[in-house]
């Protein structure tokens, strides 16, 4: 991490600053940890909307991930 505040996380900065601080706070920085939670846990999350779950869910796709069903 650097000293001008980025957040230690691989997750893409698309889905904005609020819904990456709420993802990170509720522990999943990585894609990895995404995985083991469902879309609807993760929307409510306070920060985190629709447009950031579409987003997510192409980056885990991208990955060969996919959110909980």
């Amino acid at each position: 991490m650097s000293g001008n505040g980025e957040r230690a996380t691989e997750l893409t900065p698309r889905i904005g600053r609020a819904a990456t601080a709420a993802l990170t706070l509720a522990g999943h920085a990585t894609y990895a940890s995404l995985s083991r939670v469902s879309a609807k846990e993760v929307l409510a999350l306070h920060g985190v909307g629709p447009k950031a779950i579409r987003i997510l869910e192409e980056e885990l796709a991208a990955r060969g991930l996919a959110f909980r069903r």
